[in-house]
């Protein structure tokens, strides 16, 4: 895994991140504050959107050897709120990315989580971080679905296709 691929799955995530928030906060706060069940990962999208931003926040902290942020969800009113917080973190995960050489991706992260200590090579953190918050947008664009119908596809492919100057050749 090359820094090049990482940046460029970061651009991905922030992508489809902010395509699915963007549906979500047309929706309305009434309907994306609606408790929708527990089995899902978070009962409201809000929710859904806070812990995806939360851990994402976690990991840089955890990356830049600080303090685990808390609370880690932080308790948002509305997305508008959380936007404006996501919008400063993405700008403080791109400002990290961009600084990160080949050669720091290779470098141990060890973590401490309920008395057990993990240890595991940042280049695959960096891959984690985006692959959690995939597994929250389906969610997500499941409980979308629910409410108002199907969401915009916000898979690779489309961000390929649909992004100016990201065309392949």
């Amino acid at each position: 895994m090359t820094m090049e691929l990482i940046r460029e799955v970061w651009e991905y995530h922030h992508w489809a991140n902010r395509r699915l928030f963007d549906v979500a906060a047309k929706a309305g706060e009434a309907l994306t504050g609606r408790e929708l069940g527990p089995h899902f990962s978070w009962p409201t999208i809000r929710q859904m959107f806070a812990h995806i931003y939360g851990a994402d926040r976690l990991w840089l902290a955890t990356w830049k050897g600080q303090p685990r942020p808390t609370p880690q969800e932080p308790p948002v009113a509305t997305l508008a709120e959380l936007r404006a917080l996501w919008d400063a973190l993405e700008q403080e995960q791109r400002a990290y990315l961009a600084g990160l050489r080949e050669e720091d991706i290779a470098r141990v992260v060890e973590r401490t989580r309920d008395g057990v200590t993990t240890r595991c090579p940042l280049r695959m953190l960096l891959a984690h971080v985006p692959n959690h918050a995939t597994h929250h947008r389906s969610e997500i664009a499941t409980m979308l679905t629910m409410l108002t119908g199907s969401p915009p596809d916000s898979g690779i492919a489309s961000y390929y296709r649909e992004g100016p100057g990201r065309a392949l050749a």
